[in-house]
């Protein structure tokens, strides 16, 4: 696939062009110079094209120790993994100092260079940008508008020439997931022969080699401002992939990276700090706040980061329950472990504190770890594909009525109208998270207590700890039904 950088100084139109080719609300955009601060990609198409489309930040001569140059840095990451460089200049404010510079740095890169002429939505500042960008070298100048799509075309053909012939496209990571109409539910009711042990998984099935060709597992860092979630990924990547500093905030586009560990495929995923919703103030910070969310809802893994010396905070426990409620792996990393004195101490701690806050997921993994030194690091994501594993568990049919009926036969649920409240038949309808359906005579009367009680001794008798567990009732159509 056809990998694009897109580039130019800040707040000419990179990211809204971005977010036009992948047809997604991916980056930050606002009129704020330097929303981007690091490089991301996402698939993408340009008519019938598909391509790999590069986000960078904006082009700055900076070359010390400041955010401007750090951002220049990651910029020239980008440029080093595409094939096709887009270079954006503003059409209406015209072309600057720094245009011209970065113009003639471009020009010794020895890559292919599209100009782009943005914010040409009318004619007369398309005409008069077009010929001035022709100072720049850098060819034919297309007049364009991110906002508006205007030159789609001319910049589709200005690409043809490198397009790599078609690769066969991955398979959906999510294709053993299913999802339930009514009445499919509905017919399952008594059906033994149904076993969601049939619907395999492709990311976690043995195969060999063929394990690099599965879709990547997906996992997002997320945590409070200042955890060194950056500094996490960077050093599971092993490159300065993102931009860290002590700066709290840096991040604000969540930015994924493929990855491989361990034989297995990763996509991970940096995202912006959460802070309460009451000191979110900038428009920005909500917006990157609502990138982080959806990068949760995204992932199958869930690394919330937090700092060793002011653990578990009020915002850590919210950030936990949202990704608890989203059904997604949880695993707390106490990051800079190694700042801390009485660590006996400390883990009892945090541990009590999870056991009380978080009481409906009990085992929730907790890994210490320095992300500065790349401590604990393997064992980070030894834990993240041992209860990935679970989370993805399948128990078949049979075994789960036989396990109903020892329970219910232990403690029955209580009467309803003095007559027995009578649990028919369950069987597991999905998994990521493990869900599973009972039928029940009267389903409104079952109290919570009780699907307490069945979801604490399935996670038990099933070896399921850690994770979330979803409980189905329905109502029974047993022709018999009380």
């Amino acid at each position: 696939m056809l990998r694009v950088a897109i580039i130019g100084r800040p707040n000419v139109g990179k990211s809204t062009l971005f977010n036009r080719l992948t047809g997604k609300q991916l980056a930050i955009v606002d009129d704020t110079p330097g929303v981007t601060r690091d490089w991301r990609e996402s698939d993408g198409r340009i008519l019938d094209q598909k391509i790999r489309v590069v986000d960078t930040a904006g082009l700055e001569e900076k070359f010390d120790d400041s955010m401007e140059a750090r951002m220049r840095r990651q910029t020239e990451q980008a440029l080093g993994i595409s094939d096709v460089i887009i270079f954006v200049v503003d059409g209406r404010s015209g072309l600057t100092p720094i245009d011209h510079h970065f113009a003639q740095w471009l020009r010794k890169q020895k890559k292919p260079i599209v100009l782009l002429v943005n914010k040409c939505e009318q004619d007369s500042i398309a005409d008069y940008a077009r010929g001035e960008a022709y100072a720049l070298g850098l060819g034919d100048p297309i007049p364009f508008s991110s906002a508006h799509g205007i030159g789609m075309d001319e910049l589709y053909t200005a690409l043809m020439p490198h397009f790599p012939e078609e690769e066969e496209e991955m398979g959906n990571s999510d294709e053993n997931q299913k999802f339930w109409s009514e009445e499919e539910l509905d017919r399952l009711e008594g059906d033994e022969s149904f076993e969601f042990l049939d619907l395999k998984d492709p990311a976690i099935d043995e195969g060999g080699e063929e394990d690099m060709n599965r879709p990547p597992i997906r996992i997002a860092i997320v945590g409070r401002p200042n955890a060194g979630k950056s500094t996490l990924m960077n050093a599971l990547l092993q490159e300065d992939r993102v931009i860290t500093g002590p700066e709290a905030g840096l991040t604000r586009d969540a930015i994924a990276v493929d990855w491989e560990w361990g034989g297995k495929r990763f996509r991970l995923v940096d995202t912006a700090g959460l802070r309460r919703k009451a000191r979110i103030e900038h428009r920005l910070e909500k917006a990157a706040v609502d990138d982080t969310l959806r990068a949760i809802r995204l992932s199958q893994i869930v690394y919330l980061l937090v700092d060793a010396v002011a653990p578990m905070e009020k915002q850590d426990l919210q950030i936990a329950d949202l990704v608890i409620r989203e059904g997604r792996v949880l695993i707390i990393g106490i990051n800079k472990w190694d700042a801390v004195d009485d660590k006996n101490s400390k883990l009892a701690e945090i541990k009590d504190i999870l056991s009380h806050s978080l009481a409906q997921i009990p085992d929730i993994p907790v890994v210490t770890l320095s992300a500065l030194r790349e401590q604990n690091l393997d064992k980070l994501m030894e834990t993240a594909v041992k209860t990935y594993t679970t989370w993805n568990k399948r128990v078949s049919t049979g075994r789960l009525n036989r396990w109903l009926a020892t329970r219910v036969s232990q403690i029955p649920p209580p009467l309803v109208n003095n007559r027995p409240n009578r649990l028919r038949f369950m069987s597991q309808i999905n998994v990521r998270p493990p869900t599973f359906a009972v039928w029940v005579s009267k389903p409104d009367n079952l109290p919570d207590t009780y699907k307490r009680y069945l979801i604490n001794n399935l996670r038990k008798d099933y070896d399921l700890p850690g994770i979330p567990i979803r409980l189905l009732l329905r109502k029974s159509k047993n022709p018999f039904a009380d």
